[in-house]
């Protein structure tokens, strides 16, 4: 299975999805595995079964006997997906070892650690309680192709009585009770050895997710006086009020205890959004920002820039210019970032968002790794985040999402006349980007340029004419 899984990534792999999808119908995967509604299809404890049974016995590929790392993330219905993939891994001779509540890049890093052949995360990274969802990672800690996805689908919907191990090998389930210090030590390796947080006043908020115990003890081993907040999970609260998503919490905890810098990550902690001292909000472009010019400096960076999403400010672009490194775009999408990352040979990348990718040390996003190169520059610096963090201003952006209840709007001939008039009026002046959500019926439109009104008009004439068109025909 590794050699087959490296041999599909060698492949331009945007080509072969986009391929793909205008091959297939998927039935189950979306743009980052299996996401939806907690009891409800595809997130049962029926499909979730059939997962484990079909990605077991594709990753065996003939093998006698696999292992298969499962973490999770605080929600209630982790408990069900949990049990039901373990029953379906084990029942086709597959050898389990559970983490239990663990960060998303923590899953892929420790797949790597424990010579896995598959890791799986339970989690909706930064969506509400009531959803969860399936992501799958290959031995290297990789998300897996929509080739190897469609296999999983195809299985899923086929007898998969057929594919159950015999009574004598069946596979084993054990918890790996040292998960969250190998993390945090692995963490805390990315720094320089000499380098502490001594002094520093960090509040950190957790989201009530994945990241709880292992990020404010990575903080805090590391020297810094640490506040925690978002760090007391019930099931329910994950994200709720809190974490990258709501930091309006960790704004005023930081004004209110005069911290040096405020932390937050999401559900699963695979993304970051720092808060300077003054209580404003730095977001991911700040964060590449920051790391790609420290690592440039040491000789450390590949590729000569960065990879972003199309949804990065065009201020961080003109930033990167000055400083003699490139911005390479790709669709919106973490991992669109880490293929072009790893075909091209970059090391920095990541989105807006707070999805932060360095590829020396992980592969995917990881907010808490993320942190620390942050913390390293301030503290190499010995000035404020305000002045460490704040690189560029960025342009105005506006972006509204645009909820749709029929049709295809955006092949709808009035919308493409609005489009196309936008980009008229913007011209030189300004991107527009316009596209349809993964996992929602909802079509976002964004633009940016130095005009703000004109951006704004130029937004609110797209949504107008995506409502219309999704109106029911009278």
């Amino acid at each position: 299975m590794r050699g087959r899984t490296s041999a599909t990534i060698r492949r331009n792999p945007v080509q072969i999805r986009q391929e793909l999808s205008g091959q297939m119908s998927r039935r189950y995967f979306g743009t980052d595995g299996i996401r939806g509604l907690a009891n409800r299809s595809p997130m049962t404890s029926e499909i979730a079964l059939k997962v484990g049974m079909a990605a077991g016995r594709i990753f065996a590929n003939g093998k006698q006997r696999i292992r298969v790392v499962i973490g999770k993330d605080t929600r209630l219905s982790g408990y069900m997906i949990e049990s039901a993939l373990m029953s379906g891994f084990t029942s086709v001779g597959c050898d389990v070892f559970l983490l239990g509540p663990m960060p998303t890049p923590a899953v892929a890093m420790l797949t790597r650690s424990l010579r896995a052949d598959l890791g799986v995360m339970i989690s909706a990274s930064h969506n509400p309680y009531y959803d969860n969802g399936i992501k799958l990672f290959d031995a290297e800690g990789y998300k897996l192709s929509d080739e190897t996805e469609a296999e999983i689908e195809r299985l899923i919907d086929s007898d998969v009585e057929d594919l159950l191990a015999g009574p004598d090998a069946i596979g084993r389930a054990t918890r790996v009770e040292s998960a969250q210090e190998r993390y945090i030590e692995f963490a805390k390796r990315t720094l320089a050895r000499e380098l502490r947080l001594d002094g520093l006043r960090i509040v950190i908020d957790c989201a009530n997710g994945a990241g709880y115990k292992v990020a404010p003890e990575a903080l805090w081993e590391l020297g810094g006086e640490v506040i925690k907040i978002g760090v007391d999970p019930n099931g329910r609260n994950i994200n709720h009020k809190c974490g990258s998503t709501a930091p309006e919490a960790l704004i005023e905890k930081v004004r209110e205890l005069r911290a040096d810098i405020g932390i937050a990550l999401d559900g699963d902690a695979d993304r970051v959004v720092i808060v300077d001292e003054k209580g404003q909000l730095v977001d991911g472009d700040q964060i590449m920002a920051v790391i790609a010019d420290a690592w440039s400096k040491s000789g450390r960076l590949t590729g000569g820039g960065l990879v972003a999403t199309v949804m990065s400010n065009l201020g961080l672009e003109r930033y990167l210019k000055g400083l003699g490194l490139t911005l390479v775009r790709t669709p919106v999408g973490d991992r669109y970032v880490v293929e072009h990352m790893r075909r091209y040979g970059f090391n920095v990348g990541g989105e807006q968002s707070g999805h932060i990718v360095l590829s020396d040390f992980t592969t995917t996003g990881d907010g808490l790794i993320a942190a620390l190169q942050i913390l390293a520059a301030v503290v190499s610096s010995g000035r404020p985040v305000s002045e460490v963090c704040r690189r560029f201003e960025p342009l105005p952006q506006v972006l509204k999402n645009v909820r749709y209840a029929n049709g295809m709007p955006l092949e709808n001939e009035r919308v493409q006349e609005a489009i196309a008039e936008a980009k008229s009026r913007l011209g030189s002046a300004g991107r527009l980007v316009i596209r349809p959500s993964g996992t929602e019926p909802v079509i976002r439109v964004m633009a940016e340029g130095d005009d703000e009104k004109l951006i704004s008009a130029v937004v609110g004439d797209i949504a107008d004419a995506v409502r219309e068109a999704s109106l029911p025909a009278e």
